[in-house]
């Protein structure tokens, strides 16, 4: 064989092994790419997230539904049993105690009444030492099986109610004396008024001039 012709053999096989490699190259490209090998820790780790998450949310609910259950009971206890009877006066008893209270002539009766002894109390006063202070009295004392009612209930001067406690044989002129007495005129009233709601509001049977 001539020199030549070995020369083109040669170029020839380069020629063809080159061929096969941009091949081989182009059948690598349209082949994806395989799974990357699964990590027996990383599936732990998911199954084990995967049972807490499944575990919280099952505590979630039994907890909310314990929660309800509680509730739905107390609720139930309060409404249902007709021997419930609560230390305190409810709010919707309390109003009606003070709309049943004596009218002061010439004051809005929403803010002034007399206490069931006589003494001018006002609305926005509870609970204090002060004259015109009042509490919610229990005519018959809770602690001697009086209900929390409104038949059971009076408005009375907070220092008088201090003074008769659980008692039930202090006689209304022993309250009366038992009373704190301070001259109130109808412009401390006012004043009273303003500091408490803002304005002045005569009641109906006033007869004088409306103070706004």
């Amino acid at each position: 064989m001539s020199e030549t012709e070995t020369k083109v053999d040669e170029e020839m096989s380069s020629s063809s092994f080159a061929s096969i490699k941009d091949e081989r190259r182009r059948r690598r490209s349209r082949t994806p790419p395989p799974p990357p090998p699964s990590s027996p820790l990383r599936d732990r780790s998911k199954a084990t997230s995967s049972k807490l998450s499944r575990s919280s949310s099952a505590t979630s609910r039994s907890a909310s539904t314990t929660l309800i259950d509680t509730t739905s009971s107390q609720f139930e206890d309060l409404t249902l049993n007709p021997n419930y009877n609560p230390r305190s006066f409810p709010y919707s008893v309390k109003q009606r105690c003070w709309d049943k209270a004596e009218k002061v002539k010439g004051r809005d009766p929403e803010r002034w009444r007399r206490d069931a002894i006589g003494n001018i109390v006002f609305r926005k006063l509870v609970g204090c030492p002060g004259c015109l202070c009042h509490d919610y009295d229990h005519i018959l004392p809770y602690s001697k099986g009086g209900e929390s009612t409104l038949e059971n209930c009076q408005v009375l001067q907070a220092t008088v109610n201090r003074s008769k406690g659980n008692r039930t044989d202090m006689s209304k002129a022993e309250l009366i004396q038992k009373s704190r007495y301070c001259k109130v005129s109808d412009r401390d009233m006012d004043l009273l008024e303003i500091s408490a709601y803002g304005t002045v509001q005569r009641g109906p049977d006033s007869g004088g001039c409306r103070i706004q």
